[in-house]
């Protein structure tokens, strides 16, 4: 049985880690940098970087703090944030990042989901998906949740993975900085649709969240930010707890 992730995950808004809830009233949480240290050093499993003003303001993310990562940390680390062509991926990975994160622009161009699986690998390409419940459905939203598409969750997860995506970063955007737990029973529902990796996002609040995650849906990974940022939950005590309730982590 493979051992299931702990990543932290750091919004970044004008070269700053923020935290918000339900992807709005953002509050600062420190230097992207430091922090990625800091979880590297105390047993992350991998960390995820989101710049997420970079499709809402057309642009791409900054490769300066790719290298600066890079420079720091010893575990693999995706980004994303106004990923839209072949060329900027590129860029990133040849910079320093393990992998790249694309949303907003694979809904525009779903093309562009094969089109980076077949350069670099499915390895290298999560397609996350922010979605919330809409009229009885789980819908997808873009554009840092600001924008209903037509797509439904299930639909669009399948034909991310139909058309190459490695893994995908779910984040409920109705439990996003809630702190009242994961959408354990849609994350079930989803990891028994589709057959690659699935990242859970959104709704982390204490470590007893992270074993109701694990034990419901049998998910890859869990990802939190405001908690470790806050230093409200320690990564070593949350693997530590994992473990003796039987939950396979590395440590």
């Amino acid at each position: 049985m493979l051992t299931k992730r702990i990543i932290p995950c750091l919004d970044i808004k004008n070269g700053r880690t923020v935290k918000g809830t339900n992807f709005v009233d953002l509050r600062d949480a420190g230097d992207p940098v430091d922090l990625a240290k800091k979880y590297s050093d105390s047993g992350a499993d991998e960390l995820v970087f989101l710049d997420i003003a970079a499709t809402q303001e057309n642009r791409s993310t900054l490769i300066e703090l790719v290298k600066r990562v890079g420079a720091e940390v010893n575990i693999p680390f995706s980004v994303g944030g106004g990923i839209s062509d072949v060329s900027t991926a590129y860029n990133l990975l040849q910079n320093g990042a393990d992998k790249i994160s694309i949303n907003s622009s694979a809904v525009r161009n779903p093309d562009l989901i094969t089109d980076l699986s077949r350069q670099f690998g499915e390895q290298c390409v999560i397609v996350a998906i922010d979605a919330k419940f809409h009229k009885g459905k789980w819908m997808v939203y873009t554009h840092g949740g600001t924008k209903l598409t037509e797509f439904t969750l299930l639909k669009w997860a399948k034909e991310t993975q139909e058309r190459g995506a490695g893994e995908i970063l779910f984040t409920s955007m109705d439990n996003d900085g809630t702190k009242n737990g994961f959408a354990c029973e849609m994350l079930r529902t989803l990891n028994h649709e589709i057959s690659i990796p699935i990242i859970a996002s959104g709704g982390a609040g204490n470590m007893e969240h992270f074993l109701d995650l694990f034990g419901v849906s049998d998910v890859s990974a869990g990802l939190a930010a405001s908690i470790f940022h806050y230093q409200e939950v320690e990564i070593k005590a949350l693997k530590t707890y994992l473990s003796q309730n039987q939950i396979k982590v590395r440590l």
